[in-house]
């Protein structure tokens, strides 16, 4: 047995509610048929991207990308998809 009581439902129940609406992953594609604004949106709300690339990336990326950097975002292109996270959520390359 564990010399700790580990009550997992009231850690739960102490996580702010605007935490837990933020912490969610978007799949997608970045054709152009998405307004930029609908992209910074998402990650502003806390979303990570995950998009699909169909096109050149930086054509692509080019309305959203300084104003997600600006906000502390940050984006990488990772084979065929361009992964966007929010302020706090570092990309991890070093097993790459």
């Amino acid at each position: 047995m564990s010399d700790f009581d580990l009550d997992l439902q009231a850690v739960e129940d102490q996580m702010d509610d605007d935490e837990r609406e933020g912490s969610r992953i978007v799949l997608g594609v970045l054709d152009g048929s998405t307004p930029d604004g609908e992209w910074i949106a998402e990650v502003d709300g806390g979303a990570v991207l995950v998009l699909d690339v169909e096109g050149d990336v930086n054509e692509l990326a080019a309305g959203f990308a300084r104003d997600v950097t600006e906000m502390g975002g940050e984006l990488m292109r990772f084979r065929d998809f361009l992964l966007v996270t929010p302020p706090g959520v570092v990309i991890d390359t070093e097993r790459l």
